[in-house]
């Protein structure tokens, strides 16, 4: 079982039994994954060795080096298959032409075709048998067919030709699957880990609970995910989230599996289980992806059905028809016929699509793009309507002192930023972090402190009783100027939150916190543009604050104060004029999310709600991958397209050959082979392709 027209029989010979929940295929190990009761496994076996294959049981799926070593010896069967089909065509050029020396080559023909061609006799005959018209039954007619009328030793190179493309097309589809699994193996099998007794032991890291500590050296690739607890260093995380920049990490800071630690001896707390890292849902997610059969992947699977029969009634016709109507010789219309058997086989055509499918969800998730199914990768270049929520996903989602300023000459700028920071530091509020981390610096000590609800804080500090309020608090003592409101009314407009320190006679500094822009917002925003994409911003924040980030970032058409009931209304409404895709990272984007044509959440930092109802995650939180994800859309739709334009154009061409012109049964193998390698490769393209702006 090597390719996606078997693993449709497979699964059209399952269909009839109902306690069959799920089928999971892997392709390039041979390996085929049943969900399903074991009191079924029996006549599920049986109905899969009905139709010609050979199943067997096994315990876990087959490691890659095993599926390698079955690959080569296969190789070395097809390469000696191939010697002795030379010699059935040496036999046939050179031998004296008597009954011995013909029966002599028919034996050697016939060797060539047993060492090279036997299992696919055994699927086409049962496909046959059963009135399937596939790729085994098309190949099966046509070298029996060539054997009988004569042709024996161009039906043996035929057969092995044929049997060599097949396992060079099965390795070719690995090298696109396992770009993917292939990253198991950044994942180091041992890590060390402090023991009861203070030491330091390598263990299996997939023996390692949640809680435990384990260290990594500078050099060392982590082997789980955790969170830091003692040393700092930069840590590669591009084979996790795509950053090519290494990222600083420090005691809080998390770390994922296969990252590399470039600095820096780091202490980590296991977080996850080796089976739950971020890597390896990855991989689990792009393997469940990989299953789903994207729109263009479903019509040449609906094509490919209606065309191999339609092909072979055009055969049947040319082999009976022409001797009577263009008054060919029977031998010769028989083997144009088989000749155009061997050209209609439909496997250039069937397998062009996964193998782009697979090698474009490969490629994004190198670039720290996990995308859920080949379907949304190709949904994503027909989006028209971007909406974007504001908090975490335009700006940082995290408040920030953006100025500051002393507006009393009873105290200096020091004094003031002080005993701001000094009140500040005291409370749990976001705004008043936000201020007391701008500020940085000593604090001094706080007497009386208390918090007003809504309002800010309050305390004494030096024996002098001082506030740390909201603009509406202050104005309600009465110490707000006409010149201060003007100026604080400049700052409210650009959608800043205003904390002022004041005694109890006047105003003595003023802070203000905002929620900054993220660096790619406003260059996304414009991508998206260019690209044909209108961006619309959605936030349950005021009118005033959205307007401001929305001129910051360019864009022209905002919805504010929206519950996420709203927001789900909006998509959908905007969804029946266009498609649209949604952008978000909170609990509250999760219905817009699922509701959009493709839901993009970021992986970092969105929830864990956001992330499972989203199609796309962004593991890096950079906003630029949304643009990159529609340009590998439309990247992978395009070879897509070549690929299909590819196979049906080389055999159209070869069709016309074959029934008006000279096309020998080599050329048939030739071109069909080719086809496949064609397709593959060019789908393979995408892997290296750079797809950035």
């Amino acid at each position: 079982m090597d390719c996606p027209t078997e693993e449709g029989q497979i699964r059209r010979a399952l269909e009839r039994f109902s306690e069959v929940r799920g089928l999971r295929f892997d392709l390039p190990a041979r390996a085929l994954n049943i969900d399903a009761p074991q009191t079924t496994w029996e006549p599920v076996i049986a109905a899969i060795n009905g139709i010609g294959f050979k199943a067997e049981m096994l315990s876990a799926p087959p490691p890659m080096q095993d599926t390698a070593k079955a690959q080569r010896a296969e190789l070395t069967r097809l390469i000696g298959a191939l010697l002795v089909a030379v010699a059935a065509e040496l036999v046939d050029f050179l031998a004296p032409d008597t009954l011995a020396w013909q029966v002599a080559g028919m034996a050697i023909a016939a060797g060539a075709i047993a060492l090279s061609g036997l299992a696919v006799f055994r699927k086409g005959m049962s496909s046959l048998v059963r009135g399937e018209l596939n790729i085994n039954a098309l190949m099966s007619v046509a070298v029996a067919g060539a054997f009988v009328i004569g042709q024996w030793p161009e039906a043996a190179m035929v057969m092995a030709l044929y049997s060599l493309a097949e396992l060079i097309e099965a390795r070719s589809v690995e090298r696109a699957r396992n770009a993917i699994t292939g990253l198991l193996a950044l994942s180091p099998p041992r890590v060390e880990v402090q023991q009861a007794d203070g030491t330091w032991a390598s263990v299996d890291a997939k023996a390692v609970a949640i809680g435990a500590t384990a260290r990594v050296k500078p050099g060392e690739r982590f082997a789980l995910d955790g969170r830091v607890t003692v040393g700092q260093g930069a840590v590669d995380q591009s084979p996790v989230t795509g950053e090519s920049i290494p990222v600083d990490k420090a005691p809080g800071d998390d770390v994922f599996a296969g990252t590399i630690n470039q600095s820096g001896s780091l202490e980590f707390e296991v977080t996850k289980r080796a089976s739950d890292t971020v890597l390896a849902r990855i991989i689990h997610a792009v393997e469940e992806a990989q299953g789903q059969r994207a729109p263009t992947q479903r019509f040449v699977d609906r094509f490919a059905a209606i065309y191999t029969p339609a092909v072979f009634v055009l055969a049947l016709a040319v082999a009976v028809g022409t001797p009577f109507l263009m008054g060919w010789p029977w031998l010769t219309a028989i083997y144009k016929a088989l000749v155009l058997l061997v050209i209609a086989c439909p496997c250039a055509l069937v397998i062009s699509t996964p193998v782009t499918v697979v090698s474009g969800l490969a490629a994004a998730a190198r670039r720290g793009i996990l995308i859920k199914g080949g379907v949304y990768l190709e949904e994503a270049r027909k989006l028209k309507v971007m909406a974007l929520d504001k908090t975490g996903t335009l700006t940082e989602g995290k408040p920030r002192l953006v100025e500051h300023a002393a507006l009393s000459q009873q105290l200096s700028e020091e004094e003031v930023m002080l005993i701001a920071k000094s009140l500040a530091s005291r409370s749990d509020h976001p705004v008043s972090k936000a201020v007391a981390m701008g500020l940085g610096g000593e604090v001094l000590p706080v007497e009386d402190f208390g918090a007003d609800m809504g309002r800010g804080v309050h305390g004494t500090v030096n024996g002098r009783q001082y506030i740390l309020g909201n603009h509406r608090w202050v104005h309600e003592q009465g110490l707000c100027s006409v010149e201060l409101e003007t100026r604080l009314e400049g700052h409210e407009a650009q959608g800043r939150t205003l904390s002022l320190l004041a005694d109890q006679e006047r105003v003595l500094g003023l802070f203000a916190v905002a929620d900054t822009v993220k660096e790619t917002s406003r260059q996304v925003v414009a991508e998206l543009k260019a690209l044909g994409i209108r961006s619309v911003m959605l936030t349950g924040d005021n009118p005033s604050t959205a307007k401001a980030i929305a001129s910051l970032v360019g864009i022209d058409d905002l919805q504010a104060n929206l519950l996420p009931e709203d927001k789900l209304k909006v998509i959908s409404e905007l969804g029946r004029v266009q498609q649209t895709g949604m952008v978000g990272d909170g609990v509250n984007d999760s219905p817009s999310l699922a509701a959009a044509a493709v839901g993009f959440s970021m992986g970092g930092a969105g929830t864990d709600t956001a992330k499972e109802a989203a199609d796309v995650l962004i593991m890096n939180d950079d906003l630029s991958k949304v643009p990159e994800t529609i340009r590998l859309s439309q990247r992978t739709y395009a070879i897509l397209l070549q690929n299909i334009i590819l196979a049906l154009g080389i055999k159209a061409v070869f069709f016309v050959l074959a029934i008006f012109g000279s096309a020998t049964m080599w050329m048939a193998v030739f071109a069909d082979m080719g086809a496949s390698l064609l397709v593959v490769f060019n789908g393979l393209r995408l892997l290296r392709t750079s797809v950035s702006h």
